[in-house]
């Protein structure tokens, strides 16, 4: 059995994540230990899966929240609860099977070299990836990429990468917002903010049709509307910030 991190967790928020989900943690387990679910008040059956697996295996816990508050919301949820048991970083993923499991353990490579550093994954789609996923991130990066003067985000809006625990938790705790589907793009432009480096990390990710078992919970109208009053806020905060920004990139 892999001995277990005393500073690295993966966290995987989870809500209704479909019949992946036992996989994805299965996946997750085989490469990482601990792996922390925290359920964002799901109402399928997931929870007690998840609870009957981690009955078994002590280095997966289960966090069970009794109402759906959001992903970030989840992830606050997690890495409060980490940093109490002594973790320093969080590797996020998502439940329903996108993301690279095998990679875990390079992520996490990357995040104890340089501990300062958030590892980010940029996406490397298949060519059955859905167009309109795949150009329509391209608008959040564009204004994530202006938000921090090109500090080198790579992909805003993927949800696969390591943080480490204390100024994710400084930002989050500083501000409302960063609760819902805007947690992954706003995370990184904060922490951008507070001087926290990104690097980079090509990683594949994949979009499961319904009938492979895929769930998406993406609203278009909703979360493109979310994202857009998310970029309203950042820029008027980017302009706040314009000079120090300038000032630390051209020092």
């Amino acid at each position: 059995m892999t001995p277990a991190s005393l500073t690295h967790l993966v966290l995987i928020p989870s809500y209704n994540p479909g019949p992946r989900v036992i996989d994805t943690v299965s996946a997750a387990r085989r490469q990482w230990n601990p792996v922390w679910i925290v359920v964002d008040g799901s109402t399928d059956d997931s929870p007690g899966q998840l609870q009957a697996m981690a009955a078994t295996d002590d280095g997966l816990h289960v966090i069970v929240l009794p109402e759906n508050c959001g992903k970030g919301a989840a992830v606050l949820e997690g890495i409060t609860r980490a940093r109490a048991a002594g973790y320093t970083h969080v590797l996020t993923m998502d439940s329903d099977g996108q993301h690279p499991a095998h990679l875990i353990p390079a992520f996490m490579e990357a995040s104890r070299g340089d501990p300062a550093a958030m590892v980010l994954g940029k996406p490397v789609f298949a060519a059955d990836a859905p167009a309109l996923r795949v150009n329509g991130r391209k608008v959040s990066n564009g204004w994530a990429n202006l938000e921090t003067l090109w500090m080198g985000i790579g992909d805003s809006l993927y949800g696969f990468r390591v943080y480490p625990i204390a100024p994710l938790k400084r930002v989050m705790d500083d501000n409302r917002w960063m609760r819902r589907f805007d947690f992954d793009p706003e995370a990184v432009v904060r922490l951008c903010w507070a001087g926290v480096r990104p690097v980079n990390i090509a990683a594949p990710v994949r979009y499961f049709r319904a009938d492979e078992g895929g769930v998406s919970h993406f609203r278009y109208l909703r979360d493109n509307t979310l994202l857009t009053w998310m970029h309203t806020r950042l820029f008027l905060g980017f302009l706040l910030r314009l000079p120090l920004l300038l000032l630390r990139k051209f020092q």
